[in-house]
């Protein structure tokens, strides 16, 4: 089995080509720190891009929406779509505006969506979309009803090809610009994990489980992520 995805027209990054990746591990571990990707695709000539919850299983990444959702029964028989995750790290400001810039890690990934089928298949859907980010969790919490059942799809597409694109660096002016003196820096940005708000409803013998040790106050949000995917997928 290949350790990178095969370059072609589709996933090829042409510009700033030095960007890009292909290999599995740095695509693999952008999309496992990460809790939320865009779904495009096309639907009746209408380009559609969606925001939603995912997580990756080996080569197959799954997405959760709702049973009444005009995307989730449009993807039933099976579209092509582009998955993409971006995670903002730092702001760049330069000497002009032609080379302010981010730092940014991203993927983008190509498959053909279906939706999970079966009743077992999608329960297992349920519990891994708890327990991918909170390992253990769906053990903890109680069944699934019927109308949780009903109301809930998930949607699975195997990555038959994917991209990465990382820029990861300083100030980048012209020569010249150097000499002037005009404010330049880097500042880093990251989702950093707040002080727990228990529910205003919380029973009086409900203890935080050890499994949510990892979503300390003050922790980056990415770290975490890769963290439960790691304790959830050990053998990935």
């Amino acid at each position: 089995m290949s350790d990178s995805y095969t370059i072609t027209r589709r996933n090829k990054v042409v510009r700033r080509y030095q960007r890009g990746f292909y290999d599995k591990p740095t695509v693999h571990a952008i999309l496992d720190s990460a809790l939320l990707a865009h779904i495009a695709y096309v639907m009746d000539g209408q380009p559609f891009c969606t925001p939603t919850g995912f997580w990756r299983e080996g080569e197959h990444l799954y997405w959760h929406g709702s049973s009444a959702s005009r995307m989730i029964r449009f993807q039933k028989p099976g579209v092509a779509v582009c998955v993409t995750v971006t995670h903002l790290d730092a702001l760049v400001l330069a000497r002009s505006g032609f080379h302010h810039s981010v730092n940014y890690r991203s993927v983008m990934a190509f498959g053909t969506a279906h939706l999970v089928e079966g009743d077992a298949e999608k329960r297992r859907a349920m519990d891994g979309f708890v327990d991918r980010f909170y390992p253990g969790r769906s053990q903890l919490l109680r069944p699934p009803s019927k109308s949780d059942f009903k109301a809930t799809t998930f949607v699975t597409m195997e990555i038959e090809q994917a991209s990465a694109k990382i820029r990861d660096t300083h100030v980048g002016d012209e020569e010249e610009d150097y000499a002037l003196p005009i404010w330049a820096a880097r500042y880093p940005v990251s989702q950093v994990i707040g002080e727990a708000e228990p529910c205003p409803r919380q029973h009086p013998d409900a203890v935080i489980p050890p499994e949510m040790g990892l979503y300390q106050s003050g922790r980056r949000l990415d770290e975490v992520l890769t963290e439960t995917y790691q304790a959830t997928y050990r053998s990935d």
